[in-house]
């Protein structure tokens, strides 16, 4: 069964009456615990895709559900909540707070979700240990290396266990060997909870990785 699934997705803007195609009739199924890479050219419409599957934008045309509930019909307030409890997100800058420490920064969301003060850096400390920086939890997002800040916005993506991670260009900002090691980290973590992994990347090689490669071209799947 389908975790998350489109059908006939499309997504277009109009200017000064001028359509401009992003999506043409995208239709997708994921299984929960299945990595899949979507892999295309600079404005293939991948993010696009990206952000539409996690109810981050709504489709011009067709529908997105995600274990089995449209959620292209949901009110903003109701797909933030679903976001917040299921889905966590990596993007290719960190975008960790700056004056909060990395365990701070992973308790975040916990704390944001009224968790309990003491209960929620618990967690983080755990997820922190998770992704080898044990020894970095009171350092500051200044005092990282490009590698463990990205781990660090991992660990605070998956700290409250979400159903499927998606990560857009996750190692874009990366060398190759740190890069290469996160990419592995994200399907190890994906792997070792049980989630559905959706991943944006630039990089083929990488993308061999997942389970399954989606090619976006001009807006339409290509394989």
């Amino acid at each position: 069964m389908s975790l998350i699934s489109c059908q006939n997705l499309r997504k277009s803007y109009f200017e000064n009456a001028n359509e401009t195609v992003v999506l043409d009739g995208i239709s997708l199924d994921v299984a929960a615990g299945e990595s899949v890479a979507i892999i295309g050219a600079s404005g293939s419409g991948k993010s696009t895709l990206l952000h539409l599957l996690a109810g981050l934008d709504k489709p011009s045309e067709g529908s997105v559900r995600f274990a089995d509930r449209d959620i292209t019909v949901l009110s903003d307030q109701q797909a933030a909540a679903l976001r917040n409890r299921d889905m966590g997100f990596v993007y290719q800058f960190h975008h960790l707070l700056p004056e909060f420490s990395a365990l701070e920064n992973v308790a975040m969301p916990l704390l944001i979700a009224g968790e309990r003060y003491k209960t929620a850096l618990d967690k983080a400390k755990t997820i922190l240990c998770d992704v080898s920086l044990s020894g970095r939890l009171a350092h500051f997002p200044n005092q990282l290396s490009g590698g463990e800040r990205q781990r660090v916005a991992i660990a605070r993506a998956i700290v409250h266990q979400p159903q499927v991670l998606f990560a857009d260009e996750p190692t874009g900002n990366l060398d190759d060997n740190t890069g290469r090691s996160v990419f592995a980290l994200l399907l190890e973590r994906k792997k070792a909870l049980g989630m559905a992994c959706i991943i944006v990347t630039h990089d083929n090689e990488l993308a061999q990785l997942c389970d399954r490669q989606i090619h976006l071209s001009s807006g339409v799947l290509r394989g």
